[in-house]
């Protein structure tokens, strides 16, 4: 068995996005990914071969995607990211710590 707190050990400065891997087997990947004012870089857009669901926790985020309108997450919500759909972070939070928990189902083999 293991336990722990989603919101634990946020360092208060974060260089760069913080990812953490919390469960992972070969049909899915869960991790928490903590974002203070951090954005993809501009022009880059992520292209998964598998579907990806995100729930934001705490804080904002907008998620961009290629050839649609911008979709705004508050604290609560989520999204489905199906596979091959270019998206990206285009911006979150910069006074607070924007803590989401990401599925990813892993592709068959």
């Amino acid at each position: 068995m293991s336990q722990a707190n989603i919101f634990a050990d946020i360092p208060k400065q974060l260089p760069e996005e913080l990812f953490t891997t919390l469960f992972k087997n070969p049909h899915v990947h869960i991790e928490r990914i903590v974002s203070q004012g951090h954005a993809s870089a501009e022009g880059f857009w992520y292209d998964q071969p598998w579907d990806e669901w995100v729930l934001v926790l705490q804080g904002q985020a907008r998620l961009a995607y290629e050839g649609q309108a911008d979709s705004l997450l508050n604290a609560g919500d989520y999204a489905l990211i199906t596979a091959h759909t270019k998206h990206r972070v285009a911006w979150t939070a910069a006074g607070e710590a924007t803590v989401w928990l990401a599925v990813h189902s892993c592709p068959p083999d």
